[in-house]
């Protein structure tokens, strides 16, 4: 599946499991739920304070924190500073000054 139709069906999600640190970034922006089936990531900030729980590889702990997701108790988030998709305009900004 090419990026955009991805980016489209996780933007449709009520909550992503993933192993992958690209997808981690992604339901942040777009503030979808997202457990991190692994013990440890390269975003810590998805984490920190974006959507991203680590829940390691623990089926009782998986289950726990999609439940508590599905039931409407997915913690409060906020995407992180400069993640505003404006990179390439401060980019040039440096640039040409």
């Amino acid at each position: 599946m090419s990026y955009l139709p991805f980016v489209g069906l996780v933007a449709r999600c009520r909550m992503v499991l993933t192993d992958s640190g690209g997808i981690q970034e992604e339901t942040t922006v777009l503030g979808v739920p997202c457990l991190t089936m692994r013990p440890n990531t390269e975003r810590p900030i998805t984490c920190e304070i974006g959507t991203n729980v680590l829940v390691g590889t623990d089926p009782h702990r998986i289950l726990r924190e999609a439940n508590a997701i599905l039931d409407g108790r997915a913690r409060p988030s906020s995407i992180p500073d400069k993640w505003d998709g404006h990179a390439a305009e401060r980019i040039v900004d440096v640039l040409l000054h």
